[in-house]
């Protein structure tokens, strides 16, 4: 089967990074990036490169450009991406399946490979990560944000634990593709039910339970589906 491959401007590989960032929770609503200078540096590319990627990400309503001292590139409150998103997904829900079948595959292989892997250093993270998201408290974009962050924090460790980096970067795909936007749902978030997969995903992989830990990873992956169905589909 034949396929055709279009060149990628370098600008349009920094708005995808970007954008990357901010589907997997890495900055959420009201966060500031990094400056031109610094994400220039990270990402290996010039700033005019940085300068032209911004570009489209603004006019998609994934930031707003601040002038003055505190001025920079800030995250919007993301209603115009996600009712963009919201769009797509209802008219092809297929693709949302297809999503789905993709983080299952990879972050349950993760997972089994984690409890296999794992380092004091990624358990600790993984502790960490869950305790920040049960001492939040409140309903506020604060706190839903810290969730997000904290929530990414877990799969990343996790990530990291299964020693294979390719893998680890197709996970961060993965989530950034789900686009879970827990600081803008309008639904009320299950935070307890989140929290309790994650502890015992946590808890498999530090008992070197690795069937178990993938067989936790797919469940947890499903619920989280059944989340983004009610807030596309019922949700008009």
């Amino acid at each position: 089967m034949s396929r055709s491959v279009s060149p990628v401007s370098t600008s349009v590989a920094v708005a995808g990074y970007i954008r990357d960032w901010i589907h997997a929770g890495n900055y959420g609503a009201g966060d500031r990036l990094p400056p031109q200078r610094e994400l220039a540096e990270l990402l290996g590319v010039s700033r005019v490169s940085v300068r032209e990627g911004l570009k489209p990400l603004v006019e998609a309503g994934y930031l707003e450009m601040r002038r003055g001292a505190s001025g920079g590139a800030f995250v919007t409150e993301l209603t115009q991406p996600i009712e963009a998103w919201r769009r797509k997904l209802r008219n092809q829900m297929g693709e949302l399946d297809d999503v789905v079948e993709f983080r299952v595959a990879v972050e349950s292989r993760v997972a089994y490979l984690a409890a296999l892997r794992s380092t004091r250093t990624e358990l600790a993270e993984m502790r960490s990560a869950i305790r920040a998201m049960r001492a939040i408290n409140g309903d506020g974009s604060d706190q839903h944000r810290a969730f997000r962050q904290a929530d990414g924090r877990f799969h990343d460790a996790l990530g990291q634990a299964g020693r294979n980096e390719r893998l680890s970067d197709a996970v961060h795909d993965a989530r950034s593709e789900m686009f879970l936007p827990f600081d803008v749902l309008s639904f009320d978030e299950p935070r307890g039910a989140v929290i309790t997969d994650h502890q015992a995903i946590y808890e498999a992989v530090r008992d070197g339970q690795s069937d178990r830990a993938a067989t936790l990873m797919a469940e947890h992956i499903h619920r989280t589906r059944e989340q983004l169905r009610s807030f596309v589909i019922d949700d008009e």
